[in-house]
């Protein structure tokens, strides 16, 4: 028969075993938590993509974070409160009424250091595989405290609304978009990442949130063919111009008849003056028979959405309309990829002046029709594009006016000086930073 000093002894020890088995379930939970919320979620795509089922197996879990964070953290109070009343029982019957002192001291540093610290230590820097490993066991943990979890969900929630705090259940905690622009942001500020690649994933992430309205090139700014012209008018129009394809009319630039192919042209007439030489095999040439039928798109189209459709539909020359059906401009494939990579030049493009020269002074003379977009990714500026598209357009919705050659504003922290106007549109400018 055992005495009460070894009943003690015996109890003190499976009491203690019993603490440091719940310490090592509290490890478990903080480094879980850890390991799933810190894990890129690319990264375990990767490698579930490569048969891994731990990943596979992670990326379910982490679609609920809310869940995932309410089980986890249920979890590990239970065995830390269950530890720490443990630790107070043996260490008050062993030191009396100061042992809940010590046990409290006692209890912090370990769960401290060998709870928290230490396991989340570890996760932080092995996200991915520590991720991977623990989701086994932390899906049979949500599941079993999935029912308590949904009732704290709903009060908490309810609890959020009295203070006026709406939570959507449909949206992630993480933008994933947000997430990537900020790390390019950070990659280039570490000099990592180049700007020139920055630019063009941030370009490309921003095409299904822009729309065509604000990269067309406008009705004022368009070459077309008047199909009422002489078939040797049409054909210098086409051979001076340094575009390929032309939108034509008849009577007025709204009524457009179809969009002319350069080389349809020349086939066409070519085809006609075999047959009679000179300008008399011209005479039944009519524009229509070459045309190809015209392509509108509304304003309102992303330039994701446009960029799909070009690609669908093998063509890449769309004209923009309004609401009411009145040409607004015209959009083409290579305007959407300007937007990802730059500006693009070939040996058909005029011998324009760049629209933007940065003089010794430190001022940039800038085309007033140049679109703030491309003004903040030449300059690395930052200014608004939220109620204008280019620079004139701010200047204008700045200044509420039409400002005259001389003017100077000073908004966003930027000098504006209108150097020249066509009209009244502004057509240079003069900007520096104040």
């Amino acid at each position: 028969m055992d005495t009460p000093a070894s009943a003690l002894d015996s109890a003190f020890w499976i009491t203690t075993g019993v603490i440091l088995f719940l310490l090592v379930l509290s490890g478990f939970f903080s480094g879980s938590e850890t390991a799933l919320t810190a894990a890129s979620r690319g990264k375990l795509r990767a490698q579930a993509d490569k048969g891994n089922k731990g990943a596979r197996r992670a990326l379910d879990i982490t679609e609920d974070n809310e869940r995932l964070i309410g089980s986890v953290l249920l979890g590990n109070n239970l065995v830390n409160i269950l530890a720490a009343s443990l630790a107070t029982v043996i260490f008050t019957r062993a030191f009396g009424e100061s042992g809940v002192a010590l046990a409290t001291l006692v209890m912090t540093l370990l769960v401290l250091i060998f709870a928290e610290v230490l396991p989340k230590t570890y996760a932080i820097t092995n996200a991915e595989r520590a991720a991977a490993l623990v989701s086994p066991l932390i899906q049979v943990v949500i599941w079993v405290f999935s029912p308590i979890v949904a009732v704290v969900r709903l009060f908490v929630r309810g609890v959020l609304r009295l203070f006026g705090v709406q939570i959507d259940p449909d949206r992630n905690i993480l933008a994933v978009r947000e997430e990537i622009a900020g790390a390019l942001q950070l990659g280039h500020s570490e000099g990592v990442v180049e700007k020139e690649d920055r630019d063009r994933i941030l370009g490309a992430l921003d095409l299904a949130e822009r729309m065509v309205e604000e990269i067309m090139l406008h009705r004022s700014g368009i070459e077309m063919i008047d199909a009422t012209h002489a078939p040797e008018q049409i054909l210098n129009q086409c051979l001076e111009s340094n575009h390929t394809r032309l939108p034509g009319f008849q009577g007025d630039q709204e009524n457009i008849i179809g969009v002319v192919h350069a080389k349809d042209l020349l086939r066409a007439m070519h085809k006609l003056v075999r047959g009679k030489p000179g300008a008399d095999g011209l005479k039944d040439f009519k524009i229509q028979d070459v045309a190809m039928p015209p392509y509108f798109v509304p304003e309102t189209t992303t330039l994701d959405d446009q960029m799909r459709q070009f690609l669908r539909m093998r063509t890449h020359f769309a004209l923009v309309v309004d609401e009411y059906g009145s040409l607004q401009g015209l959009i083409t494939l290579e305007d959407i990829l300007e937007e990802i990579v730059g500006e693009i030049t070939d040996e058909f493009d005029p011998d324009a002046e760049h629209p933007i020269r940065k003089m010794d002074n430190g001022t940039f003379t800038v085309d007033g029709a140049m679109t703030i977009r491309d003004l903040n990714r030449a300059t690395d500026w930052t200014l608004p594009d939220d109620e204008a598209n280019t620079v004139a357009g701010l200047v204008i919705h700045e200044a509420q006016m039409i400002p005259s050659v001389g003017q100077v504003f000073s908004f966003h922290g930027f000098r504006f000086e209108v150097t020249a106007r066509d009209g009244n549109r502004i057509s240079k400018l003069k900007i520096r930073a104040l």
